[in-house]
């Protein structure tokens, strides 16, 4: 198998700047995650108005508790796919909000679906302190 060097080089070079541009995936405790909300957010945040965002279809087909259901420390399912959607509650569900990454990308994906646009760092942090209440 006959190898190109400037080639090697390249992947190489490559492989430098996507380390140094991607930033790795950050465990961080539910914890964490909500004090970082609430610092972007600049104010403490409020379980109840956490509770009314998860709850209210905003304008819109569906809310959050339609897929996690009325009162997320269960299994859910997605309401147009069926497919299960584990507990959403930290206490319930060890993996919930321990990847800041990953949290960011599902908060994107469903308060666009949900609310028609990105939650502000005050929802997340809202809605995070409400999940975190939710105790065995």
């Amino acid at each position: 198998m006959k190898t190109f060097p400037s080639l090697r080089c390249a992947a190489g070079a490559l492989a430098v700047v996507l380390i140094s541009v991607v930033p790795a995936a950050r465990a961080v405790t539910p914890a964490e995650q909500l004090a970082g909300y609430v610092a972007q957010a600049g104010a403490p945040p409020a379980p109840a108005r956490g509770q009314q965002l998860f709850t209210s279809t905003h304008g819109r087909e569906w809310s959050c508790s339609s897929c996690h259901g009325a009162v997320p420390t269960q299994t859910g399912k997605h309401a147009s796919t069926g497919k299960p959607i584990g507990a959403l509650a930290p206490a319930f569900n060890a993996e919930r909000f321990v990847d800041a990454a990953k949290a960011e990308k599902w908060f994107r994906r469903n308060c666009n679906d949900v609310i028609g646009r990105e939650c502000s760092p005050a929802e997340k942090a809202d809605m995070l302190a409400w999940l975190m209440t939710l105790k065995p």
